[in-house]
């Protein structure tokens, strides 16, 4: 393969012609960061040219494909904000967008290629394949499939046939260099010595992802590809292939393709399912805002501007080009996709942000009785915490003090607050804070700052011991604000707490 610097072009099948692009997902597992930015690209690439988007599912492996993992991608999908124009639940001109449902089209196509001699069959065993690639290795030749099968007679494939073998199907590559420009990458070239004839139907007759994809791509007319780079050495198979299909009057045209970026993980490693920081459903769970993930993800791989990292949705919709992505690998930052997140959070209206933080208030996360939860309190409490959040699941352990009958227990916080002189302290801090406006956090600020001057201590300090007496933790909400929505009586009581235990 070469790799020359030329322009890209992100219109190369006309100008003016609204784009059909597709996002075809294995319902394999759970859905990964690394699919949902291919998704991102697609939809924006879509909704910014006003083209089309078809959603397809590649559920032809029946080992691995379940109905779960369909439902599940379906809901993401849902939750990111993703629409699309066909597939699934939406319908559409090429239905069906299950290729399970398409089986007899693979078939028909197949022995089209058959016929016209575009493919034929192979009847190599596994073993022979690979002393032939290990040999053409020691001999510093390419290992790719040797083209044994290419040309047999009949003679030599009643003999095959005759042994009990049962042949797959190869596509016949043609012998010349194949070009094309990518729309990330720019023109790449590949030399026919380094695309060898593929296979595209098992021996058991089940049609291989080599076909099966570029005839949808085909029939269902996409325009452009955008995929991982990781597929991009199929390519000049699949525009060979899309040349044969155009001959017989099933493709129209090939599509323009874009590679983009790898997402690498922890050690510079390409992201993979099996790491857990790749799992939506992991974000999810945190609390992630899709809005905020999106704009994040948007980042590996492209920008907004040189000096803009947050930025809406529809923002990149607006200003989203293909030719624009990077093609060099993206490093997933975790903190840095929670500082964006946390800028999101702090985005919303706090009506909003009260309705989203909704399900980390209620079993299975909210550790309070649900009779204990005080809503009066939560309305309160809440501009407080949106200016302190990363992610939606922060909200539980930050506000629990106003909602359990007592604070929770955290030694390490205890050990950390409570040194020598913290009882004289916290009784000092009592006297004051009972005479104290508890309606202006103010006074209860000035309350604490009074005690702690009387024992040598700033703010900071004098601070701790109440804060973990009264919310269990060394850091949290704003203290004063806090001791003002939980109440003078609960307060007192808790220091009163404090002081029996020390």
């Amino acid at each position: 393969m070469a790799n020359a610097n030329s322009p890209k072009s992100s219109t190369p099948l006309g100008q003016g012609v609204p784009p059909r692009v597709r996002f075809c997902p294995s319902p394999t597992g759970n859905p990964h960061v690394g699919l949902v930015r291919t998704a991102l690209f697609n939809w924006a690439f879509a909704r910014h040219n006003e083209g089309t988007l078809v959603f397809r599912i590649e559920d032809t492996d029946a080992a691995r494909d379940s109905e779960e993992s369909y439902d599940q991608l379906l809901d993401a999908m849902r939750w990111l904000g993703f629409d699309w124009d066909e597939g699934p639940e939406v319908g559409g001109p090429h239905t069906p967008y299950r290729q399970s449902q398409r089986m007899d089209i693979y078939k028909d196509v197949a022995q089209k290629l058959l016929d016209a001699g575009h493919a034929y069959y192979c009847y190599c065993s596994t073993e022979e394949l690979d002393a032939r690639r290990e040999a053409a290795r020691a001999a510093g030749k390419p290992s790719g499939y040797d083209g044994h099968c290419r040309d047999l007679s009949a003679e030599q494939t009643e003999a095959y046939k005759a042994e009990g073998r049962t042949p797959i199907v190869r596509f016949r590559m043609p012998d010349e260099t194949i070009t094309f420009t990518d729309l990330v990458r720019g023109e790449i070239t590949y030399l026919p010595e380094n695309v060898p004839d593929y296979g595209i139907v098992r021996a058991n007759g089940a049609p291989l992802y080599t076909l099966v994809n570029p005839v949808d791509d085909a029939l269902m007319e996409i325009t452009h590809v955008l995929r991982g780079e990781d597929l991009l050495s199929s390519t000049p198979r699949q525009i060979a292939l899309y040349k044969a299909l155009t001959e017989l009057g099933i493709a129209k045209e090939t599509p323009a393709f874009g590679h983009l970026p790898y997402v690498m993980g922890e050690g510079n490693k390409k992201l993979s399912k099996r790491d857990p920081q790749s799992s939506l459903n992991l974000y999810r769970e945190r609390g992630f805002l899709p809005e905020g993930l999106l704009n994040y993800l948007s980042l590996l791989g492209w920008s907004l501007s040189a000096d803009r990292d947050i930025f809406t949705i529809g923002e990149m919709v607006a200003a989203f080009d293909v030719t624009d992505v990077n093609p060099n690998p993206a490093r997933f930052d975790l903190k840095k996709a929670e500082a964006i997140n946390a800028d999101h959070i702090r985005m919303l209206d706090v009506k909003e942000f009260t309705e989203r933080c909704a399900p980390w208030l209620r079993a299975p996360f909210a550790p309070w009785a649900p009779e204990d939860f005080d809503e009066s309190k939560w309305q309160a409490v809440a501009p407080h915490a949106q200016s302190r959040l990363k992610v939606l699941s922060e909200i539980t352990e930050n506000v629990d003090f106003l909602f359990l009958p007592e604070p929770v227990s955290d030694e390490a916080s205890w050990a950390k607050a409570m040194k020598e002189g913290s009882d004289a302290l916290l009784r000092t801090a009592r006297e004051k804070l009972a005479g104290a406006d508890w309606t202006d956090p103010e006074s209860l600020k000035e309350a604490v700052l009074a005690a702690g001057e009387e024992h040598g201590l700033k703010l900071g300090k004098a601070q701790a011991p109440v804060r973990v007496a009264v919310t269990g933790r060394t850091v949290g909400l704003p203290l004063f604000e806090s001791l003002e929505i939980l109440g003078k009586e609960k307060t007192l009581a808790r220091i009163d707490a404090a002081l029996a235990k020390l």
